[in-house]
């Protein structure tokens, strides 16, 4: 029961840092135009470091959840999609804190005549930034599926979180291949809160039953 606890501490912990992460997230045109580039460039370096060191933070955590709805293909395979998303995750953040931050810097402070082809860079690296984020939202959704239909199966927790993942994921599967999701700062953040709510939800039924020492009852 203690493994559950810690589990359920690291999916609070990791969920709650994804979202400050969004809140704080920095865009590329805020940056180009602030005053202070400085502080901004450091800003966003800062949240994308802390949004990678939260990757395996909640993908720990979520291995304790699989492992306490027990070794069946529903949960492996949630592991396994959601691993496939976090790689896609990791590039996503490597491009637009580290990769796109040093563009801009070339843009505001580099000799003019090369600034034109470091907004052309800095488009590409948007694009490599939504093709990443693309992956990991249909993989986390996927994953956020599989957990749902192995909770509901498993009878191992309280089936609303079940139901619940489920319309999240779907949801979100639905908006994305519909073509009406675009992963800017504002979208990927509603896709960051909407699955983050549901892993502090988890998260908490697993401190409570880590804490009570005993597992929790199907509902």
């Amino acid at each position: 029961m203690k493994r559950d606890l810690l589990s359920g501490i690291l999916l609070i912990t990791g969920a709650l840092t994804g979202m400050v992460v969004m809140v704080l997230h920095p865009t590329g045109r805020t940056m180009i135009t602030h005053e202070n580039f400085q502080s901004q460039a450091l800003l966003n370096m800062a949240v994308h470091g802390v949004a990678l060191a939260a990757v395996p933070v909640l993908f720990v955590g979520l291995l304790g959840l699989s492992r306490r709805l027990g070794s069946t293909d529903l949960s492996t395979a949630a592991l396994v999609a959601y691993g496939f998303g976090a790689v896609a995750v990791m590039c996503a953040a490597v491009a637009s804190g580290f990769i796109a931050t040093p563009v801009i810097e070339q843009i505001l402070t580099g000799p003019a005549e090369s600034r034109a082809v470091y907004h052309v860079l800095l488009t590409y690296t948007g694009l490599v930034n939504q093709g990443f984020a693309k992956v990991n939202v249909a993989a986390s959704s996927v994953a956020v599926l599989l957990w749902s239909a192995a909770i509901w199966q498993g009878g191992r927790m309280p089936r609303a979180p079940g139901v619940v993942g489920a319309v999240i994921g779907a949801g979100v599967l639905l908006v994305l291949l519909s073509g009406y999701l675009r992963l800017d700062v504002h979208g990927f953040g509603l896709v960051t809160f909407a699955q983050s709510l549901w892993l502090i939800w988890v998260g908490v039924l697993l401190c409570r039953d880590g804490g009570a020492g005993q597992p929790g009852q199907p509902g």
